[in-house]
This record gives C-alpha cells, sequence and structure tokens, in this order.
C-alpha cells in the first residue's frame, strides 16, 4: 500500500480521517445538544468503518436505502436499521423476516397495498414490525399527504397484524433546491412544521407517535429544531461536497472526500484534461438552485472550471497562462459525493500527506 497521497494512482477517492472525526462529531454534538436521536444514512459512505464511528459518537442506529445494504452493517456488527424505503415483494418480504431475526430492523410505507401485504408477510412468521409513514412534505418522491391522509395510514397500520406504528419519516429534500439560504432555511423549518403538526393530528385521535423523523445534510441543524422533531437523518455530512458548500453550510476545508486526479494532457492553452471523467465524479450536478456550472471544485485552483466530463476525461477550463503542467495532481471535491462514493471499490484514509489505511467500501453496488 502506498505510504503517501503523492504515492497513490489516480483516479482515487481520498478521505481525510481528522475532516471525517470532525464532521461525524460535530454532528454528534448537534444532536445531543438538541435533543434529538440521530441516525445517520449510511447510503453515502457504504461503508462498515465509517458507520462504526457514526455509532461510537452516539448515533442510535443507522438508515439504509437497500435490503442488501442493511445486510452488509448487520454483518459488521450494526444491530439498529432503519430501511427507509418501500419493501415490496415476497422476495423482499423474505429477506426482512431473516434481517429481523438479527437486529432490530424497522422500515417506511406510504400506500394501503404496502402495509397490508407486509402485515401478511411479518404476521405469518411472528414478527411485529416497527413501521412508519413516510410523508411527504414537498419532494415529490415517496410519502403520503401530511394530515389526514398520514393520519389515516397510520391508523390502518396499527390495526393490521405484524405491524407497529413507530412514528413519522420525511425526507426534505426539496428544500436543497428551494434558492437562497433563507429560502433553504424556510423550507426546511416548513418541513419540520408539517410533520409536528400531523404529529399532533393522530394524537387527538388517541394514538401515539414516538418518533418524528426528517433527514437532509442542507437541512440537518435546521428542521431538526423544530419543536417536536425528534431524529434527523443526514448523510452527507460526514463529507460534505460542493453541494453543501454552495449552500453555505461548510467551507472547502471542511470537506472530508475527494477525487485525487491527474492533469493527464493540455490539449490547448485554455484546456486541460484531468484523468477523472463520469467513472470517478459523476455526471451528478450541483444540488442547488438556480444551477451552477462545473463538476466540482478544484482545490487551489478557483479559476479552473472542470466544464464538461466523459467516461475518463475532465475537460477543464483553465487562464491560457496558467503554469499548470501535465501529471500535475489536484484534488476535486465533487458536486454530489454519495454516488462517487458508489464508484470505488476502496477509500484510501490519509492524515494529512500520509496515508493510513484502506477501507473497502463494502455496500458498493447494493443496489436490491
Amino acid at each position: 500500500m502506498a505510504t503517501r497521497k503523492d504515492d497513490l494512482d489516480t483516479p482515487a477517492l481520498i478521505v481525510d480521517i481528522d475532516k471525517l472525526r470532525f464532521n461525524i462529531d460535530d454532528m454528534a454534538a448537534f444532536a445531543k445538544a438538541n435533543g434529538i436521536a440521530l441516525r445517520p444514512h449510511a447510503k453515502t459512505h457504504k461503508t462498515p468503518q465509517i458507520g462504526k464511528l457514526q455509532m461510537e459518537a452516539g448515533a442510535v442506529g443507522l438508515t439504509v436505502a437497500k435490503l442488501s445494504e442493511a445486510e452488509v452493517f448487520i454483518d459488521a456488527g450494526c444491530s439498529d436499521i432503519l430501511v427507509a424505503y418501500p419493501l415490496v415483494g415476497s422476495t423482499k418480504h423474505r429477506r426482512l423476516v431473516e434481517l429481523c431475526e438479527r437486529a432490530h430492523i424497522s422500515t417506511v410505507v406510504d400506500h394501503i397495498d404496502i402495509a397490508e401485504a407486509l402485515s401478511k408477510s411479518m404476521s405469518a412468521d411472528g414478527i411485529e414490525l416497527p413501521v412508519m409513514v413516510e410523508v411527504d412534505t414537498g419532494l415529490s418522491r415517496c410519502g403520503v399527504a401530511p394530515g389526514e391522509p398520514a393520519r389515516d395510514l397510520a391508523q390502518l397500520i396499527d390495526r393490521l397484524p405484524g405491524l407497529r406504528f413507530a412514528g413519522l419519516l420525511t425526507h426534505e429534500g426539496h428544500a436543497q433546491l428551494a434558492g437562497a439560504p433563507d429560502q433553504v432555511r424556510a423550507t426546511g423549518l416548513s418541513a419540520g412544521e408539517m410533520m409536528a403538526e400531523t404529529a399532533v393530528l393522530i394524537r387527538k385521535s388517541g394514538q401515539e407517535v414516538p418518533i418524528i423523523s426528517v433527514g437532509l445534510t442542507a437541512t440537518a441543524k435546521i428542521t431538526a429544531t423544530v419543536a417536536g422533531v425528534t431524529e434527523t437523518r443526514p448523510g452527507i455530512y460526514v463529507f460534505y461536497d460542493r453541494s453543501e458548500v454552495l449552500h453555505q453550510v461548510v467551507r472547502p476545508d471542511r470537506c472530508a472526500a475527494r477525487v485525487l486526479a491527474t492533469v493527464a494532457t493540455r490539449p490547448a492553452a485554455d484546456r486541460i484534461i484531468l484523468d477523472a471523467g463520469t467513472k470517478a465524479l459523476t455526471s451528478d450536478r450541483a444540488g442547488v438552485s438556480p444551477p451552477v456550472a462545473g463538476h466540482g471544485i478544484v482545490l487551489g485552483h478557483p479559476d479552473w472550471e472542470i466544464r464538461s466530463l466523459s467516461e475518463e476525461h475532465g475537460a477543464t477550463a483553465v487562464p491560457p497562462d496558467d503554469p499548470a503542467q501535465i501529471g500535475e495532481r489536484v484534488e476535486v471535491i465533487p458536486n454530489h459525493i454519495c454516488p462517487v462514493i458508489n464508484l470505488f471499490d476502496s477509500m484510501t484514509i490519509t492524515q494529512g500527506d500520509r496515508v493510513i489505511d484502506q477501507w473497502t467500501v463494502a455496500a458498493r453496488g447494493k443496489s436490491q
């Protein structure tokens, strides 16, 4: 294994251990100070070592999107997993039953048909599965509408054998596209308030709402402060990325994960080619509104712009008089770190310029 960053071949995924630990501890301290549970979304890092650091810092458990991700983290010793995705079909239900025998598992529903099918599968195996009602607070993805529709589904769940209503959940992902920071903040607060008001409505019908769970890094320290919210599920915070920098959540020096790349050629005075294309940086644009150009921040080169990507090429505009040389190495903060992590078999852990470890991205490609 290489001992210094200069020895690494490129493109490489590098993670600064000190920045990583700082980000993990900072979010854990926020959750503790505000009296809420932290259940990070592990789909961002997909790496058991990072999940362990989050649990050691005080997380109550982990969130995943897929059963295959849950299997990886349970194999690594995590005993409390929320699968925040609708689980449909007998194959997934059989796998869910098996996981319930190994760890505390909960999941979400947003439709009566999903709830009734889960009920049949779980009750047949004598399992009482904690189920949260997913609420659409504006993202228009999964989720039932807040208010009476969410209340009605919660009441149905409580009547179904094999299921136990565990609370309400939302992903306020639309907040990051709301515009300027004050608009992002207002949208995040609105999502939290919808959740709290829905919980009040459910409680008026005599039903408990043990958990009100929200989740988005851009608003992690906003939505979670709404009175009544009990849990937050940020994911990107362990690394941060260009989107969070543009949201003014953090400065670039807080971004723990970068793609190390090399200047492969300079076919024109005003254009260089990095050896990092879509297979290293993905084609994702920054998650901000209005949209911004470019595919990442090239550290130390504020006037470089990664204008276009193909699979292996990062076409980057530079000033014609820039002294950049073929073979020069740079670090890029990607627009969106989650899919970038999924492109690499492993991440190189660094401390300063030293390479100190190599961690396998064990849940890479786990999409079922």
